[in-house]
């Protein structure tokens, strides 16, 4: 992985994007601080794919439990707590 300025990147464009190619990941940074990353085309579909891969949902996940499990509550009343 490499790191380049964008004054760098500019003057050497062509050889950053043939180290992507090859499968390496550029950083260019602007004053110092990273501010874009040149990768592959599969790198980029790759993440593109992670990116839209649905969000596990919690709630969705506890309805799938089968029950068949009672609990039971507690009747005792709350503590008190002061603040």
């Amino acid at each position: 992985m490499s790191t380049v300025s964008v004054k760098d990147a500019k003057s050497g464009f062509a050889a950053l994007v043939d180290e992507a190619a090859n499968g390496g990941f550029v950083t260019v940074t602007r004053h110092g601080k990273p501010a874009a990353v040149l990768v592959s085309v599969e790198a980029a579909e790759a993440a593109r794919k992670a990116l839209n891969k649905p969000q596990p949902n919690f709630g969705k996940f506890l309805l799938t439990f089968p029950g068949g499990i009672e609990f039971e509550r507690n009747p005792s009343k709350m503590r008190d707590i002061e603040l």
